[in-house]
């Protein structure tokens, strides 16, 4: 790997910096809507929609769901914590290893994703979407593909080392 910084002329790093804004304005102003509403906060919502949204026939890892939340695993013990006291969530047993838990969604943690859910929506609908204006399907390719690029340049950092052995 160059220790050579690629060239990255003012207009591209302006959307980048563009990019990094409206990401962070758009989780403060969710935050601060769910703040005022008494709800939990964002990270919250993040950890319960994964749970809900991992396969049916399949719990999360507290590494896998770190994965999918990304938040490094000792950040995200505490928040577990935190929700499993509210009876949001449950760690159980994995019946294939007895040392490990899995994490399961309760009832309660069901209910408060379907409160959570409108504050949320209604931050994406009044500032993301109306940003986006006709070209939604193409900014959020190229989102896709942005992702994609950095877990395949992850996923080929991680091998590096086994190739050198």
């Amino acid at each position: 790997m160059s220790n050579e910084a690629p060239k990255i002329d003012e207009e591209q790093l302006k959307a980048w910096r563009a990019f990094l804004r409206a990401h962070s304005t758009m989780l403060r102003r969710i935050a601060r809507d769910l703040e005022e509403e008494g709800l939990p906060p964002l990270a919250w919502y993040d950890v319960l929609a994964a749970l809900r949204d991992a396969p049916s026939d399949q719990r999360l890892k507290q590494v896998e769901l770190a994965e999918r939340v990304l938040l490094s695993n000792s950040g995200l013990s505490r928040l577990l914590d935190r929700i499993e006291a509210k009876g949001l969530l449950e760690r159980v047993r994995c019946p294939g290893d007895r040392r490990s838990l899995n994490l399961q969604l309760t009832p309660a943690g069901a209910e408060m994703l379907e409160r959570m859910w409108p504050v949320y929506a209604r931050g994406i609908a009044e500032d993301f979407l109306p940003a986006l204006g006709s070209n939604r399907r193409e900014i959020g390719e190229a989102l896709e593909a942005i992702g994609e690029s950095c877990d395949a340049a992850r996923e080929a950092q991680a091998v590096e080392p086994d190739a050198e052995r």
